[in-house]
Formats: structure tokens, C-alpha cells, sequence
């Protein structure tokens, strides 16, 4: 894919692009978890049956899943950055609406809206990648991958205050301001990426993706209302099948994909995103379980008897153990690789699972639980955008990662649904109330446990991870190389084969614009290379190597003092003498 730098970043980035990114992940977040202490209430609040009030929060789910390939793609197009405030000011724009409104129909277009803004999760992720140095990018885009159960677990219990304390709608007026906040700080502090990808929006693409989602997604979310067997849910998922084949024959084709399937299929794109769905699976049955565990009443003879306020507060260390394991990721990461770091987050998330199943008779093992799947879950989060990165090229970083968090949100899907349908089939009726019980909680448990332990096998299938390009020093040379890259710009990135293994010892060739030879590197062993640029203009950089065929990919350098970050790939095919 061609790429190109048209648009001059608008200013070195500053230590606060790090943590405004992360607050606008955070406020996006906060919408996934903003209604559930008010779950039970939403029939009597819209004056609606149950089954249409569930749509309140199905509506956001499918749209955060539609938009966040999609709103990645445009953001490679585009900017990053713009594309990140339309997420933002489409968000505020729902909020408002919900805030304004007591009635269905409104209501569930607004939190479509505000479902919308789950594209910032990637393109804050890749404007990261664009922006930072490397030393820094590791425990940034943990800290960005991680902000959705941090603003899922610290929405609890201010959610829960605000509904116990005041009007509901109060919560959509906080969520928009919040919004709005994160909105003049982007446009404050984070300059807009350089980086570009060349082509046209797929816009077959994003219709056929969509429509398959919503297919796909949709008896998922209803089946436990339809009936898993009936003819409606059976139906939609026949028809969700059609449809996403037909997309993916489509998109195979067509010359500038929404998704570059090619791309996905690779082992290392292809297992993290399988390992993203368990691990979302697993994040979400702990948010499910244990705030209705604490607020049964204690004549249950299990509930622990805790207000909803109390319940929140119980669970939100969750989400602060998620962000405080950013730096610690961006250690073990550095010492190991993002593989080895997904794998112990995952056996810390099956420990905690695990201990859990004993562990459900105090409020105080509750918090228990929830730090140790915290520190885990925050440990394969920060992975998994990392391990994205480090598989695909430049240019369509904002892609790859909006598909990798769709991919979480399928999982978190599937959660809902598998134990809602659990602790729906276990729970005792009490009163004409169906009250979940302590075997429907451990059967849940159970299944999280399960889930985590596909994840593991899919991430031991993962290949070794490719590290990095660090620009070490070895030699005088080097060391000169290595100031002048960070002095004048230039570019940087590895040389890849066509399944996503570095190859060494490659020699790239820089070209300008009349055909002139500009410079040359060989690749270091883990595939890196780095070039700097005479001046500001177009360029061709041509790569090749042993049992390769050559290849080729124009680029354009602003002539800052910002490296392009830029992978070439060079055809599997072998070429012989």
C-alpha cells in the first residue's frame, strides 16, 4: 500500500498527547457502562417493556462494533486526529439527545450515537504509533488498550451515586460534557498524524461489514429473548454468514480494501485477534457477575448485601489495576516481547478466575477478584494493540487495530449472552423474581476459565514476536545513523516477509523522485532498517533479498525532523537464479 505524509503534523508531540488519548479512551468507555445501574429501572424510566428496553444497550453495542474498522480506515485516509473528534462530537451529539428524552425511540438513537465514538479506541492507538518514539510507544498504547475497562470499571460507581443521588439523565449531561472535554484537549495538545495511506473508502465494504455485524450480532445480543432455536435467530445468523462471505470475496478484489483480509490471515494478526475475543469473553463475566453477587440481600444465604454505590466502588479497582499496569507491561514487554507478556496476563486472569470460585463469600474477596483479573486483563490488553502493530505496516495501523477491538466487543457480545442465558437457566424464582444463584455465578466463573484457556493455546500459537527496530550502536557508524534519523527525519521500520517474519540482511534502496540513488541500508537481524532523507519530497524505497522477489513503495517526507514509520513487505514468491 502506498503511503504518503501530505499533512505536516501540527507540532512535536508533548508528554500530555499520552495521557489526553487515554481520557478520551476512558470517557468512550464510560458510555459501554453508563445505564447499568439503571438496568433494572429502564422499562419503568422509557414506560417500555423489557424486551424493548434491552435495545438501549444493544443499540450501542452494534454501532461501537460497525464503527471502529471503519472509523480506523477513514482515520488512515484521513487523519487520525480528525477522525478521533468526529468520533468524540458524534458521542456528545447521542448524549445530548438521551439527555433530553424519556421516550424509546429517541433514547435508543441517541445511544447509537453515542456507541459510535468506540472507533476512538484504535485511531488513538495508532495516532500513538505515528507520533511517539519507541522507547515510549509500549507502555502508551497499553495504557490506550487498556482505557476500556478502566473507564468501563470507574463509570460503576459514579454511575451508581449519580442515579441513587439525582435525575437519570443527569448521567448522559456528565457523558457529554466529558465529550466535550476530551475534545478541546485533542485539539489542544495532539497534532494530527502525517502518516497516510493513498486509495478510496471501500464504501461497498463498510455497508457489507456492517450489515454482517449487525446480522451477526443482533441474535446474539436477542437470542435469549427470541429463543436460540427459533427461526428468527437462526435465520439472521444464516443470513450473517451469506453476507460476511460474500464481504470477504468482495474485499479479496477489490484494490483498496476496508480490511486487508491478506493482511488478517497472517499467523501473527490472525491468532492475536482469535486471542482477543477469549480475552474479552473473560473481561466481561467478571463485570456480570460479581456487582450482582454483592448487591443480593444476604437472606439469599449467599449475597453479600452490599448497596449499589458500594458495588461499584467493590469492582472499580478493576479498572484502576487495568491502567496501573501500563508501565509494567511496557518493563516485561521490552525484557520478553508483547507474546510473553499476553500469555502471563492470561494465566493471571485463569488464577483469579479460578481462586474465584472459592472466594465469593465476603466483600472483601470480591476486591480480591477483582485486582488479580484486573492486573491480568490489563496485562493482555496492553498486548494485544502492540502485537497488532508489530504485524502490519504503517499505513494501516488505525485498520488492523479497529478490527482487533472489534473483535473484543464480539467477545464481550458472546460473554453477555452466554451468561445472561447461564444465570437465567440457574436462578431461582422467588416471588414471580427470577434471583441468580451461587451455581449459575461458579458456572460462569467456570466458563471464563474456559474461555481464558483457548485464549492461551491461541496465543502459544502466535510466531516469535518481532521486536522493535531499536537503533543500537555497534559500531561508530551506527551510533551516527542513529542521531542523524532522530536530527534531520527520515525513514524507519522493518523489512517483512509475506508472512509477517523479519528478514535480515535485506538491502533497501532509497530512490528520489528523478531516479536518483539517495541512499541504502542493509537490515539489521530483527529486520530493522532506517534511512535518513537529503530533503523534503516523494521517494521510492526499494527492498530486496536473498529468496525473495524485490519489491517496491513510494513515500513522501515532509522534511521535518519526525521518522516515518514504514514496513516493507517483500512477496513470498522465491526468486531463483
Amino acid at each position: 500500500m502506498t503511503l504518503t505524509t501530505t499533512d505536516r503534523p501540527t507540532g512535536r508531540a508533548s508528554g500530555a498527547v499520552v495521557p489526553v488519548l487515554a481520557f478520551a479512551g476512558i470517557v468512550v468507555a464510560v458510555m459501554q457502562t453508563l445505564l447499568v445501574p439503571v438496568i433494572k429501572d429502564l422499562p419503568q424510566l422509557l414506560d417500555t417493556s423489557p424486551s424493548n428496553a434491552t435495545w438501549v444497550l444493544t443499540s450501542t453495542l452494534l454501532s461501537g462494533a460497525v464503527a471502529t474498522p471503519i472509523m480506523g480506515r477513514l482515520g488512515d485516509l484521513y487523519g487520525k486526529r480528525r477522525m478521533l473528534v468526529v468520533s468524540l462530537a458524534v458521542m456528545v451529539v447521542g448524549a445530548l439527545v438521551s439527555a433530553f428524552t424519556s421516550a424509546l425511540l429517541p433514547m435508543i438513537v441517541g445511544r447509537t450515537l453515542q456507541g459510535f465514538a468506540m472507533g476512538a479506541i484504535p485511531l488513538g492507538i495508532g495516532l500513538m504509533r505515528d507520533m511517539l518514539p519507541r522507547e515510549r510507544l509500549g507502555s502508551a498504547m497499553a495504557l490506550m488498550s487498556s482505557s476500556i475497562g478502566v473507564g468501563g470499571g470507574l463509570a460503576l460507581p459514579a454511575a451508581a451515586l449519580v442515579a441513587q443521588n439525582t435525575d437519570w439523565h443527569v448521567l448522559f449531561y456528565g457523558a457529554a460534557g466529558l465529550g466535550v472535554l476530551a475534545i478541546a484537549l485533542t485539539l489542544l495538545v495532539v497534532p494530527e498524524s502525517p502518516m497516510r495511506a493513498e486509495g478510496g473508502f471501500d464504501l461497498p465494504g463498510a455497508l457489507g461489514l456492517s450489515a454482517g455485524l449487525v446480522l451477526f450480532l443482533l441474535p446474539i445480543t436477542k437470542g435469549s429473548d427470541w429463543g436460540w432455536t427459533s427461526g428468527t435467530t437462526l435465520g439472521l445468523f444464516g443470513a450473517a454468514a451469506v453476507v460476511l462471505v460474500l464481504w470477504g470475496v468482495y474485499e479479496l478484489r477489490t484494490a483498496a480494501p476496508l480490511v486487508d483480509l491478506r493482511t488478517t490471515a497472517r499467523p501473527a494478526v490472525l491468532f492475536t485477534n482469535l486471542a482477543s475475543i477469549m480475552v474479552g469473553v473473560s473481561f466481561y463475566v467478571v463485570s456480570l457477575v460479581l456487582p450482582q453477587l454483592l448487591q443480593l440481600p444476604t437472606a439469599t444465604g449467599y449475597g453479600l448485601g452490599q448497596s449499589m454505590v458500594v458495588a461499584g466502588l467493590l469492582v472499580a479497582p478493576l479498572g484502576l489495576t487495568m491502567m496501573f499496569t501500563a508501565p509494567v507491561y511496557a518493563r516485561l514487554s521490552a525484557q520478553y516481547g508483547p507474546k510473553v507478556t499476553l500469555i502471563i496476563g492470561m494465566l493471571i486472569i485463569g488464577i483469579g478466575y479460578g481462586a474465584g470460585l472459592g472466594l465469593m463469600s465476603a466483600a472483601w474477596q470480591s476486591l480480591v477478584i477483582a485486582i488479580v483479573l484486573g492486573a491480568g486483563i490489563g496485562l493482555a490488553y496492553s498486548s494485544l494493540p502492540a502485537l497488532i502493530v508489530g504485524a502490519v505496516p504503517a499505513s494501516e495501523t488505525g485498520a488492523a487495530n479497529g478490527l482487533n477491538t472489534l473483535m473484543r466487543s464480539i467477545g464481550t457480545s458472546v460473554s453477555s449472552a452466554v451468561i445472561g442465558m447461564v444465570l437465567a437457566n440457574t436462578a431461582n424464582n422467588v416471588n414471580g423474581v427470577a434471583v441468580p444463584t451461587m451455581h449459575g455465578f461458579r458456572v460462569s466463573f467456570l466458563i471464563a476459565t474456559g474461555a481464558v484457556a483457548i485464549g492461551l493455546l491461541m496465543a502459544l500459537f502466535l510466531p516469535k514476536p518481532n521486536r522493535a527496530p531499536q537503533l543500537r550502536a555497534s559500531s561508530e557508524e551506527d551510533a551516527n545513523l542513529q542521531r542523524a534519523i532522530e536530527t534531520l527525519g527520515g525513514f524507519r521500520g522493518r523489512v517483512l516477509a509475506a508472512d509477517g517474519t523479519p528478514v535480515a540482511r535485506a538491502k533497501v534502496t532509497l530512490i528520489d523522485r528523478r531516479g536518483r540513488h539517495a541512499g541504502a541500508t542493509v537490515s539489521a537481524e530483527d529486520g530493522g532498517y532506517a534511512l535518513t532523507v537529503p530533503a523534503e519530497g516523494s521517494y521510492v524505497l526499494a527492498a530486496q533479498a536473498t529468496g525473495h522477489a524485490p519489491s517496491a513503495l513510494s513515500a513522501t517526507h515532509s522534511g521535518d525532523a519526525h521518522p516515518i514509520d514504514l514496513d516493507l513487505s517483500l512477496p513470498g514468491e522465491a526468486v531463483t537464479a
